[in-house]
């Protein structure tokens, strides 16, 4: 795609998403991106045949920043047991920040999670591979032991996700304190697991 292309999308996206963020996906029309992004409808249709393909292009274009994001993470020079408790928070945290900043889409977002979920395939694919990365490097590093790294880190995807939706409505934690105990109680789960060890 040559660069003035890219460039044209990428701003008819961030236009699309302000408004989407003001307005609501529901309340905003083709016409209201092709005014506001003063490209006109000719233009903006050559780019997306749809209202919902171009909410597809925000989430997408959100989802992108959050990988680059957690790959400076997993970039990092750490141990392995300290840079997945960051990977996780600063996943969180990223993700509460994404809704929020979308403003309606924050409801949309809740509404309309199988819609997200179709875009998010491929994010979650390449997600699940940057955890197996931080844990093949902690087993070689001698922090973590275990049969194998893909399936952890299949589950660990998952469990991650499935922490988004309580995190982003505060339910993990109202206070400073509350969310260092319950961030104690997560590393606790991830690292020693819930069976009694033998001596």
């Amino acid at each position: 795609m040559p660069i003035t292309v890219s460039k044209t999308r990428d701003m008819l996206v961030d236009v699309a998403r302000q408004l989407f963020a003001r307005s609501g996906v529901d309340n905003t029309t083709m016409n209201d991106i092709a005014q506001a992004s003063r490209k006109g409808r000719r233009t903006l249709y050559t780019y997306f045949k749809s209202k919902n393909e171009i909410y597809m292009a925000v989430v997408e274009s959100e989802l992108d920043s959050l990988y680059k994001t957690l790959l400076s993470v997993a970039s990092k020079d750490i141990p392995a047991d300290e840079k997945i408790i960051t990977f996780i928070y600063t996943r969180l945290d990223a993700i509460k920040a994404l809704v929020f900043r979308n403003g309606t889409l924050k409801a949309t977002f809740f509404r309309d999670i199988w819609r997200v979920e179709k875009v998010r395939k491929n994010f979650d694919i390449r997600e699940t591979e940057i955890i197996e990365g931080i844990l093949k490097e902690g087993v070689a590093q001698g922090i973590f032991e275990m049969p194998d790294t893909h399936i952890t880190a299949v589950v660990l995807h998952h469990a991650f996700k499935g922490l988004e939706v309580p995190y982003i409505r505060g339910l993990m934690g109202d206070n400073v304190s509350q969310r260092l105990q319950r961030k104690d109680n997560v590393m606790n789960l991830i690292f020693n697991g819930i069976k009694i060890k033998k001596n």
